[in-house]
């Protein structure tokens, strides 16, 4: 078992924000999801950042000291930074360098599972590379003998190389990506057919999504093989789940997990991520999963709100689930105007919560009486599995069923209404 990274994290407080050492320590956390240890961390409170340094000289000398005295693998950067600000930051620690986009692409390379996911997170890895090719490897000195176009150095050469080559993969992973969204899309319009609704977790990383989502499947007595990964960790899963929660008496739906959102989550993650998370888009209710025995939990549902306006799916009606309440002094399982206190883990309130999403789906169901012959049994159990089944009996010439059913149903099966 190889031993693990060490890690230096640094940030620059800008301004003097309130939430600065939550993101400190958010940084950490995402450190340790790639399996690296924050051994150290630096801060330095500025109005602006050095666009050649990222921060002060005075800064740098003192972190060259703390380098002589600490066994570090990598320095983590909490901000985005530049090619030049990376090859800058290198040249003077002469250690391997970071920022919090790389970290959370890593993450991301590392969990992706399906090759849609891959396919995502390789084309944002590609694209954050390609402004910064410049100083990645010291073989790629841009300078080189000569003078004029005809005997420019071979470094300017190789990098106008690399250069195409990134954007020659970027173009081949995107149309290997539009095949494989196609057949997502068809695979929703299938699921569409069913007229069963669509419910979509969603929400900061770690809340507590993937729980949940185990939750109401064990509920609804599906086989473990069914369930999601859920760990207390960061990104701990990055691909979308699709389950049938059908439970005695509730009208059935459909129920989506999506990867968690993060501060600062790199545009290059949101925008390759878009098609996996169209299937929040097409859904007719979100739950807003929340871990409310955070202190930044107002902060984490404005970052969620945020990122769900930017890939523009704000639209959709919203429960909030506040879950971890048994690590709070809220009171649970409780009803709030906003939405539903429960623990996830301790599976209480999670009942509460499937009432509250029932209520709010109900409205696009249809009541009436269906009599099926004997001899179309396939039609009952597939009522039974797609619709609200109130009462049956059976009668001379069939079984008699009084559910509440989609209108796609109730139109597809007119001819046994009664």
């Amino acid at each position: 078992m190889r031993e693990k990274l060490k890690a230096l994290t640094v940030g620059v407080n800008l301004n003097h924000q309130a939430d600065f050492a939550e993101a400190m320590r958010e940084l950490a956390n995402l450190a340790a999801a790639c399996d690296i240890e924050a051994v150290g961390e630096v801060t330095q409170n500025l109005s602006q950042i050095n666009k050649a340094y990222y921060f002060g000289k005075g800064k740098i000398e003192e972190i060259n000291l703390l380098l002589k005295e600490m066994n570090v693998d990598v320095i983590i950067f909490n901000d985005e930074l530049s090619a030049t600000q990376i090859r800058n930051l290198e040249e003077e620690f002469e250690h391997r360098v970071m920022d919090r986009t790389q970290l959370i692409l890593d993450i991301f390379a590392s969990r992706a599972k399906t090759r849609e996911a891959q396919l995502q997170v390789e084309v944002a890895l590609l694209k954050y590379m390609l402004p910064r090719i410049i100083g990645q490897r010291e073989s790629l000195g841009r300078q080189g003998g000569g003078v004029g176009l005809k005997n420019r150095g071979a470094g300017e050469t190789k990098l106008e190389l690399d250069r195409r080559k990134i954007e020659e993969k970027i173009t081949a992973l995107n149309k290997e990506l539009e095949a494989l969204v196609g057949q997502r899309d068809i695979q929703r319009r299938q699921r569409r057919k069913s007229g069963l609704p669509l419910v979509s977790l969603v929400g900061y990383t770690n809340a507590g999504k993937s729980t949940i989502m185990n939750g109401l499947l064990s509920r609804a007595h599906q086989s473990l093989n069914k369930q999601v990964l859920e760990k207390d960790m960061l990104f701990a899963t990055l691909d979308t789940s699709v389950r049938k929660i059908k439970l005695a008496g509730l009208q059935p739906f459909l129920l989506s997990d999506t990867v968690g959102f993060v501060d600062k989550l790199p545009h290059h993650l949101v925008k390759a991520f878009r098609s996996t998370l169209e299937e929040a888009a097409a859904a007719d209710l979100l739950i807003h999963v929340v871990d409310v025995s955070s202190p930044h939990y107002q902060k984490q549902i404005e970052v969620t709100k945020r990122t769900l306006k930017e890939i523009g799916i704000d639209h959709i009606p919203v429960i909030y689930a506040f879950n971890k309440a048994d690590l709070t002094n809220f009171e649970f399982p409780a009803i709030g105007n906003e939405g539903v206190y429960l623990s996830a883990k301790q599976g209480t309130g999670l009942y509460e919560l499937i009432k509250q999403i029932s209520r709010r789906i109900i409205h696009n169901q249809i009541r009436c009486e269906m009599l099926i012959p004997f001899d179309h049994g396939s039609l009952v159990s597939y009522l039974n599995d797609n619709a609200n089944v109130l009462s049956a009996s059976y009668e001379n010439n069939g079984t008699k069923l009084t559910i509440e059913c989609s209108a796609n149903d109730y139109e597809k099966y007119q001819q046994y209404i009664i």
